[in-house]
């Protein structure tokens, strides 16, 4: 079996996705197992489907209810960390209500040893906090006062670094999105990829 493969799938192309699954793997009974869609195919293929920010389903297994039951919350965020850059977004339902997207300079690797090393390593661990600091200054400031649930993204340390900060009352929701750098259009497809039905793909090997 081949690891499974994470696919944000739009709304508009869910029904036709799951059709193609069925299609290029013959026999796929559908199932709602543990609050996610699961598609399992005769041939061992088999995807997971959840509605976004883990929003369970229960309801028939059928692609169109599936997608019936996908509603985005009236207030959610997302936050994406990486090195000196970092972007953030308040959402209602499907509009972006705020954002800020932003960097602070955080120097590359030295190759220098000893003492020289060690002032870099200070200096450098300095300037990435700076970045977070400014990030949770700018999460604060566009999620506003009260609990949020929150898709994440970008380097999870750095993540973990900005939430910290005890100004943010926030619930992290899966999974966690991969995104280079985070600019204007980063965001914009984070936003998107957050929005979408989440599917796990595990693929048989040789189909």
């Amino acid at each position: 079996m081949t690891p499974p493969v994470l696919v944000h799938v739009p709304a508009a192309r869910w029904e036709r996705w799951v059709a193609n699954f069925g299609t290029r793997h013959p026999g796929t009974s559908l199932a709602v197992v543990d609050g996610a869609l699961v598609g399992a195919s005769t041939d061992g293929s088999s995807f997971e489907a959840r509605l976004p920010l883990d929003a369970p389903y229960s309801g028939v297994p059928d692609p169109a209810a599936f997608l019936d039951a996908r509603e985005l919350p009236g207030r959610w965020g997302v936050l994406l960390v990486r090195k000196g850059g970092y972007a953030v977004a308040r959402l209602a339902g499907h509009t972006t209500v705020a954002s800020k997207v932003g960097s602070r300079h955080v120097q590359g690797r030295t190759k220098a040893g000893g003492q020289s090393q060690q002032r870099f390593a200070r200096r450098r661990a300095n300037q990435a906090q700076a970045a977070y600091d400014a990030a949770a200054d700018h999460a604060h400031r566009v999620w506003g006062p009260g609990p949020l649930v929150v898709a994440v993204g970008g380097d999870r340390t750095a993540v973990a670094d900005v939430l910290a900060d005890r100004r943010l009352e926030v619930a992290t929701v899966g999974p966690f999105l991969d995104v280079p750098d985070p600019r204007r259009s980063v965001l914009e497809q984070a936003v998107a990829d957050a929005s979408a039905v989440q599917v796990r793909v595990e693929n048989a090997p040789g189909t």
